[in-house]
Formats: structure tokens, C-alpha cells, sequence
């Protein structure tokens, strides 16, 4: 495990975006798994606009997302296909036939997540997944269980995620209840992984997840077990660890 601290969000995400960005030019045909929410809005940002420079090209990249809300369509403003074209796919060069989300409009869920499972083992396998942390340890939308869950499923989402998903939306009744998400051995299967964390909002599950007891309460912890771990942290997220960790 290695741990890079940023000043500020946007030194994270410069870091973050430094490291992604090695990963394409280093290998062209790299297989991306991606992240959504407002962690890595900003290393998207920094991607693209390294993009439009001339120093990156996505042509021949393939992504996989980690999740999808169950029920909304790609062209819904608050769908992860939507995030991910807003924040990178319309501004760079890859190509969309090979940027793949759940579908979330599926209603069958055994069949959904064959599907996802299948076109990640087609992919050949993710290079570099990037990872975002919930505030309760939750990575994707693996909530904290009773076990580790292994393969792409549907989740209810937990009262705390609904609630943190809920200022994305006009009411906390819009707010999906459920979703597809990669699982622990999915994400455990990535040749490197990228966990990027801002705010102290998140310095507690940083630090359970990375120095507390591996288990499926606090599924980050899983990565402790990953022989390729990168992560890139503010101040803020690091101050617990700071604090314990002398």
C-alpha cells in the first residue's frame, strides 16, 4: 500500500489524475474500471484538459463503472452513465461502444448483473480501478454486511447512503432504493487500485478500512489484501490516521 497526500481537492486530484493518466500512456489499451460522485469529478477534469492538450488519448481504452441506480435510464441526469459522459466520455476520444455502466432499466436483476459480470470478463480484466469511500466504509455500492459479496449483484442501499445520494435529488423520495454494483471480488480482481478520499468526513472509515480489522462491516478494509493499492488522500481525510498512526 502506498499513500500520497494532497494538500487540497484539487491536489488530490491532480495526483489522482497523474496517476490514471500513467496507467493510458504506459498502456493504451488499458481496461479503466471508473467511479462516479464528487470525489472524482475533479480528476476528470484534470483528464480532460491534459486531453485537450494533445498529451492523452482514450481511443483505445475500455472502462467499466462500478454501479448503476436500479430504474434510471442513461439519458437521467442523475444516472451514472449521465455522470460519466457529462464529466469525461463527451470530451475525449474514447470510444462510447466500449464504456460500459449496469443497465440499470433491467428489470431482472440475476440478469443484469450476468450481464455486467460477463462483459467484465470479456474486457479480459481491469487494469486500474478507481475508488471513492463512503462515509461508512461502503466502496461501490458494497454496503457494510454480514459477508463480502463476490460478483456484480443488486443492493438496497442503506438509510445513510439514501441520505447522502438524497442532495442529488429534488426529494429524498426520488432517490433510488436500490442498485448494480461490482463486487468485492470484482473490484479484489483489478491488477492495481486507486482509492482517492477528500474531506474529514471520510477520515474515519480511511482509517478503519486501511489499519482496522478486515471485515465485511466496513468493506474497504477488504483492500487491505490488495497487492497493488494506491491511495491518494487531503489532509483532512488523512488526520485520523495521522493522529493514530505515529
Amino acid at each position: 500500500m502506498i499513500i500520497y497526500a494532497g494538500k487540497d481537492y484539487q491536489d488530490v486530484s491532480r495526483k489522482a489524475a497523474n496517476i490514471m493518466s500513467a496507467q493510458i500512456i504506459m498502456k493504451p489499451d488499458t481496461v479503466l474500471g471508473l467511479a462516479t460522485g464528487s470525489t472524482p469529478v475533479g480528476m476528470y477534469a484534470q483528464l480532460v484538459e491534459w486531453y485537450k492538450k494533445g498529451d492523452l488519448d482514450f481511443s483505445r481504452v475500455t472502462s467499466v463503472n462500478l454501479d448503476e441506480y436500479k430504474g434510471l435510464s442513461g439519458d437521467n441526469d442523475q444516472s451514472y452513465r449521465y455522470f460519466m459522459d457529462h464529466n469525461l466520455f463527451d470530451h475525449v476520444n474514447i470510444d462510447k461502444a466500449r464504456t460500459f455502466v449496469p443497465d440499470g432499466l433491467e428489470e431482472d436483476s440475476d440478469k443484469a448483473c450476468a450481464q455486467y459480470n460477463e462483459i467484465i470478463r470479456q474486457t479480459g480484466g481491469v487494469d486500474m480501478q478507481l475508488l471513492g469511500i463512503g462515509g461508512n466504509g461502503h466502496i461501490g455500492f458494497n454496503e457494510p454486511g454480514d459477508a463480502f459479496e463476490k460478483e456484480t449483484h443488486c443492493v438496497d442501499l442503506t438509510e445513510s447512503t439514501i441520505r447522502a445520494n438524497s442532495r442529488f435529488f429534488e426529494s429524498m423520495d426520488e432517490v433510488p432504493k436500490q442498485a448494480y454494483t461490482m463486487g468485492i471480488g470484482n473490484i479484489m480482481a483489478a491488477k492495481k487500485i486507486l482509492l482517492v478520499a477528500t474531506g474529514t468526513s471520510k477520515a474515519e472509515a480511511l482509517y478503519n478500512s486501511l489499519y482496522g480489522p478486515i471485515t465485511p462491516k466496513v468493506p474497504a478494509s477488504i483492500l487491505q489484501l490488495h497487492p497493488d493499492l494506491t491511495v491518494v488522500a487531503d489532509e483532512d481525510a488523512l488526520s485520523m490516521i495521522r493522529e493514530k498512526i505515529k
